[in-house]
């Protein structure tokens, strides 16, 4: 029954061998169907913010440093790396067997034009924050680049793994009109694009010239499937061969089938509630701390997740450098009545809840978990589910305009440092429009404390200063803390060398699928 991509695939070589008298070694496509939640707003560099878009754009663009599974920096467009003393000045010797998928060579002048392209201001990239410290990047010898810096960065490196910095090809760049981004990205990588049907799928095909070896896969579909039950179904009938996010109540029926693996994998992702800490009643933290002590997390990890998530006890997970446990929040929905009532709503209030559809494993119902739970102290939550392209751009709003209350996300902190996934999400510069800040959150204390981390060099005294920034964040609940998510996707058992990664890519370059 699930055996359908293959007989398509055998059906296809039969015919095509008769008609063309094909010898009878030649092997049918190898053709990799994927399903995701959500289809990526953007391919552009300087504008994905997301992580559907991080794991197709993968496949084409690639990053000067490779984040391994292990957690280990490793070198990829880079092949070396060193600080100067004082650690002001960064100098990578880049490989010299690169060519992008139109053929223009890659080198450092190709470096520099992408780093400046990331940093100008007037593109306002919203993750320019990974590289915002580099004031000048020089070109040092046709392979060899110098990152000046105004002041030590201590998660450089880690942050130049981030797959929003993939290299594009200047050529390919220049050739647009002016004020056109990138639709169809040209890079490096093993794939490269070939088609995108708006709303359906995105189709790659192998780059015979990869620097790396020719991939074995000949193309890879990314489909977009928002509705967990579909997903489930199409696997099961063997129209694809992987999906993210399996339904926990669905796992045991797929776990006995013999043709379908599922893959379990660690996650760098916690899942929130966010406030908006501009607006009443949130802007008073004895609120936002009531509706902490109001949700009960181990039962919607236990009943909604299936057991798939752990209770978060920071805003970061464990596997991130400069974790620090600083609760988790009992659940205690007596003494969140009794704050709700100091901060003078002994009644409750009204509010509204926005969140996605096929983004995060189960995400609709646990905004009905959260909104039954904080019914139970008071609080109405009006649910509103928006599509995730206009969802992100809903939120990404500045203060003068924004108008969402509370809003359920994720952020995975894929650089495996504390900087991305604090600094991104609680220093006071990066509220929208800059960054990802997108609950107005500030607190002079943990930007003092979070800017000091930065350019601390000293690992030990790096997380102590972590540890004080997350114990305020905690106290001060800019978000009702969820869960730490944890990944169950599924797979046809003919799938080989798939790669789940901690950061929630699936990778590739190194699946082919057994006949």
């Amino acid at each position: 029954m699930k055996k359908g991509l293959l007989m398509v695939s055998a059906v296809l070589l039969m015919v095509s061998m008769l008609a063309m008298g094909c010898p009878p070694e030649v092997e049918p496509e190898q053709r990799l169907v994927v399903a995701m939640g959500v289809e990526p707003p953007t391919l552009e560099p300087i504008r994905m913010a997301c992580s559907p878009a991080a794991t197709v754009s993968q496949h084409i663009t690639q990053p000067l440093v490779y984040l391994d599974v292990d957690g280990s920096l490793d070198p990829s467009l880079a092949k070396s790396w060193e600080v100067s003393p004082d650690g002001l000045v960064w100098t990578l010797e880049l490989r010299q067997d690169v060519k992008f998928h139109d053929g223009t060579p890659f080198n450092a002048e190709a470096v520099k034009f992408n780093l400046d392209r990331f940093l100008d201001p007037d593109n306002a990239a919203p993750f320019r924050f990974l590289i915002e410290r580099i004031t000048e990047v020089e070109v040092a010898g046709d392979y060899t680049v110098k990152l000046h810096l105004d002041e030590p960065f201590a998660p450089l490196v880690a942050h130049l793994s981030h797959s929003f910095i993939g290299m594009l090809s200047p050529t390919a760049v220049k050739a647009l009109p002016e004020g056109e981004l990138v639709d169809y990205p040209v890079g490096t990588g093993p794939f490269k694009m070939y088609e995108w049907v708006r709303g359906e799928h995105i189709t790659l095909v192998a780059n015979d010239e990869y620097w790396g070896g020719r991939p074995r896969l000949d193309k890879i579909v990314w489909e977009f499937i928002p509705e967990d039950a579909t997903r489930v179904m199409r696997l099961e009938a063997g129209d694809v061969h992987h999906i993210y996010r399996v339904p926990p109540m669905d796992v045991p029926r797929l776990e006995a089938d013999p043709e379908i693996e599922v893959v379990r994998a660690s996650s760098v992702r916690v899942i929130y509630v966010g406030f908006n800490c501009l607006v009443e009643p949130f802007d008073n933290p004895k609120v936002r701390r009531a509706l902490n002590y109001a949700i009960d997390r181990e039962a919607i990890v236990e009943f909604v997740l299936g057991g798939a998530g752990r209770p978060s006890d920071a805003p970061i997970v464990p596997a991130v450098f400069g974790h620090h446990a600083a609760g988790p929040y009992e659940f205690n929905p007596e003494k969140a009545r009794q704050l709700l009532a100091e901060a003078g709503f002994p009644d409750g209030f009204s509010t509204t809840l926005y969140h996605p559809t096929g983004r995060y494993m189960k995400d609709v119902a646990v905004a009905e978990a959260v909104q039954a739970q904080l019914r139970d102290v008071g609080v109405e939550v009006e649910l509103v589910t928006m599509e995730w392209a206009a969802y992100l751009a809903y939120l990404r709003k500045p203060p003068e305009e924004a108008t969402h209350t509370m809003y359920l996300l994720g952020w995975g902190t894929v650089t495996l440092d504390a900087d991305y996934g604090l600094y991104a999400l609680f220093h006071s510069s990066q509220w929208p429009t800059a960054g990802w800040a997108l609950s107005f959150y500030k607190n002079e204390a943990v930007d003092d404390l979070l800017d000091a981390a930065r350019i601390t060099p000293d690992l030990a005294k790096r997380q102590a200063t972590y540890k004080e920034a997350i114990e305020l964040i905690w106290e001060d609940a800019p978000w009702i803390f969820l869960y730490d998510e944890v990944q169950i996707n599924a797979q046809c058992a003919s799938v080989r060398g798939l790669v789940l990664h901690p950061t929630e890519r699936v990778q590739a370059w190194d699946a082919w699928i057994e006949k």
